[in-house]
């Protein structure tokens, strides 16, 4: 913090607070603040440090020796008294001496209150502006406020309560990076601009790119993405993709003998870049690719039904589930099958995943806890009565959604459960679990907040007017989208509607969103008067600089030194 020089900024010192409606003033001594008082820094007028010449021309010896007793008298008077000797003075003026008393005055008053304090004190008294807007205003005032504003202190502080950190984007195959202070040439003040810029563009709308032509007439049945490809799975046989950047295609995946139901890559980072696709479908089979060359490199067989759901633990093991009521564990990078796992009575309808157990939901109406490394089952879930369609799992918790409207909280060491969560009408098709935040959704077309410390709903949110397809939060917005053909952002805290995400479609298919981000797959209407249908991606990119506002672009050359 080498903004200025640290000798001699301690604060002035504090006048006295006195009540004049007393009498008792005449007898108070003055307070006194040696600790933090410093003489003013603006050199005092007085008859001892005028020149000589003035002196002379103004006074004659006996004037001269008459002031400085007047002077010496007036600084043995008791503030009160001063005040009473100054008002008969100024009373005592005509206009031309008060003009000269303003102009006197008015520079002894006008006090940089933050260069006066300590540097430490003046970036503390900074943190307290939350407004960036107001801080960059700040920057404006004068040459030192400016300097302060450079400092990473406030800035910091800034990040902290906007809490603006880097987010997990393991959803789309994203890797946590480094954190800021570990990063070479870190700018805490840039890193604001950055995510302020990001949040205002999600906000008020950020830089569009539509893609009308490339799926033909599929319905499309999943969807994901990371900063280099979007692969979208259609159940006309076939998987698009995409380039993340440009949004044109890349390559059509072809292979299939089924619509695709399930799919799901790993890799991509920056140390790994090999990205390994794995998908599964209507045609029974699980194929493996290269998604950067599009080259397949393994079918596995042995499922009897359509594959309906899959996750993969890496780039070595793939987890299927199918209609056939198994689940099969793969070592992708071999083709073999390594485990089959047995017991549920009917189709795996969803799974997670969370090291080295999985979870499974089935039309069986339970759910259960497998161990990956021995395909042993730990724990069968029972305890709702109709099919189960979503499942979330942290590790801890498993959460799962029913066809019977509630959503049951168990644990996952022990089986139990835990917390039978009641609201939705009717069936609960959307989980996603992030801490001790669970957000669901349902085919009544409401969103629910739930705290799962307390088990209690923070939030119901009417969304939309029919049932709710796709579901995503993180720490700031909720993105949901239904068979209404809306998509809408809320505000996770508030439960509150920020703005609508696109314009009204036929349906919406899929919804995925990053930081930066955010791809929809949704059908629009031919025309007005058609009811006939094309599939339409939409691709949102909020990390531009045209998107937003930017209230940091102040630079010394628009500073108003004003003191």
């Amino acid at each position: 913090m080498d903004i200025c020089p640290l000798d001699d900024i301690s604060p002035p010192a504090t006048p006295p607070n006195f009540n004049f409606g007393s009498s008792s003033h005449n007898n108070t001594p003055l307070p006194h603040f040696k600790s933090l008082s410093r003489p003013s820094q603006r050199p005092k007028i007085s008859l001892n440090n005028l020149e000589n010449t003035e002196v002379e021309y103004a006074f004659d010896e006996e004037q001269l020796a008459h002031l400085k007793s007047l002077s010496r008298a007036f600084q043995q008077l008791n503030p009160l008294q001063k005040q009473f000797f100054l008002q008969e003075m100024i009373n005592s003026c005509d206009n031309s001496q008060l003009t000269y008393l303003n102009n006197l005055i008015s520079p002894r008053l006008k006090i940089d209150f933050l260069k006066e304090l300590p540097i430490e004190i003046s970036l503390h008294v900074l943190t307290f502006i939350d407004d960036p807007k107001t801080l960059a205003r700040a920057a404006t005032v004068s040459t030192f406020w400016n300097s302060l504003l450079k400092d990473e202190a406030a800035w910091k502080a800034l990040c902290m309560k906007h809490q603006y950190r880097r987010r997990n984007s393991s959803i789309c195959g994203g890797e946590l990076l480094q954190p800021p202070s570990q990063r070479l040439n870190f700018s805490y003040r840039e890193y604001f601009k950055k995510k302020y810029n990001i949040a205002s563009a999600w906000a008020h709308g950020g830089k569009v790119k539509v893609v009308e032509q490339g799926f033909g007439d599929g319905l499309v049945t999943s969807l994901q993405y990371d900063e280099k490809f979007i692969v979208v799975g259609c159940d006309n046989h076939k998987i698009e993709v995409f380039d993340t950047q440009t949004a044109e295609k890349v390559r059509t995946l072809e292979g299939h003998e089924g619509g695709v139901w399930a799919l799901q890559f790993k890799g991509g980072g920056k140390n790994d870049p090999e990205r390994v696709l794995v998908t599964g479908g209507c045609d029974r089979d699980v194929r493996v690719w290269d998604l950067n060359t599009g080259v397949l490199r393994h079918v596995l067989r042995g499922h009897n039904s359509t594959v309906r759901c899959l996750k993969m633990k890496d780039k070595r093991i793939a987890i299927t589930g199918s209609r056939d009521t198994t689940m099969r564990v793969w070592d992708i990078q071999r083709g073999t099958l390594i485990h089959v796992l047995l017991g549920h009575q009917a189709s795996v309808r969803c799974m997670e995943i969370h090291g080295n157990i999985v979870v499974s939901g089935s039309y069986d109406s339970t759910a259960r806890v497998w161990d990956l490394r021995t395909g042993r089952c730990l724990h069968v879930l029972t305890g709702h009565y109709t099919q189960i369609y979503a499942i979330a799992f942290d590790g801890q918790k498993v959460v799962t959604g029913s066809l019977d409207s509630h959503i049951r909280v168990w644990s996952a060491e022990t089986g139990q459960c835990l917390a039978i969560l009641q609201g939705h009408t009717s069936l609960v098709g959307q989980l996603q679990l992030s801490g001790t935040t669970l957000v669901s959704a349902g085919s009544d077309g409401c969103l629910r907040v739930w705290d799962l410390q307390r088990y209690e709903c923070v939030h119901q949110i009417s969304a939309h007017d029919n049932s709710v397809t796709c579901l995503q939060f993180d720490d700031r917005r909720i993105v949901s989208a239904g068979n209404d053909g809306r998509v809408k952002i809320w505000d996770l805290k508030l439960g509150r509607l920020i703005r609508n995400f696109t314009l009204p479609a036929k349906t919406v298919w899929k919804v995925q969103f990053t930081e930066t981000k955010a791809v929809v797959v949704m059908q629009r209407r031919r025309s007005l008067n058609s009811d006939e249908g094309k599939t339409v991606m939409e691709v949102h990119d909020f990390e531009t600089d045209e998107a937003a506002v930017d209230y940091f672009s102040t630079s010394t050359d628009m500073v108003i030194d004003t003191f």
